[in-house]
């Protein structure tokens, strides 16, 4: 019942920054939290970031602390991940999730309690 549109990724520099958005549809009311993901070639789907869809809190994966920041637009429904001090290892695809009852903290950037997910946009960190 909900939908996820992806969009932003490219090729940036290292040092240099993006934005992601992440466009929800459907019954997005049902649901607690949107994540951000992303997997890199020949590596396991990690979780980056979530914000709670009720409070606004957030969590970050140690990784990405101080360098990306998850935010909200409720009017437009869109959520997203801007990325900054980019680094050639965070060169993955990315990917929003949509999950159901979840709050927000340490267990909540673990794939398995999202239900929805985006189909993807690359991000590439070129030397």
């Amino acid at each position: 019942q909900v939908q996820l549109v992806e969009s932003g990724g490219g090729l940036v520099q290292p040092g240099g920054s993006l934005r992601l958005s992440c466009a929800a549809s459907g019954f997005t009311l049902d649901y607690d939290a949107i994540g951000w993901f992303r997997q890199a070639p020949g590596k396991e789907r990690e979780g980056v970031s979530c914000i709670s869809s009720r409070d606004g809190s957030t969590y970050y994966a140690d990784s990405v602390k101080g360098r990306f920041t998850i935010s909200r637009d409720n009017a437009k429904n869109t959520t997203y991940l801007q990325m900054n001090s980019l680094k050639p290892e965070d060169t993955a695809v990315y990917y929003c999730a949509a999950a159901p009852l979840l709050r927000v903290g340490v267990h909540s950037l673990r794939a398995v309690w999202y239900d929805y997910w985006g189909q993807g946009t690359q991000v590439t960190v070129s030397s």
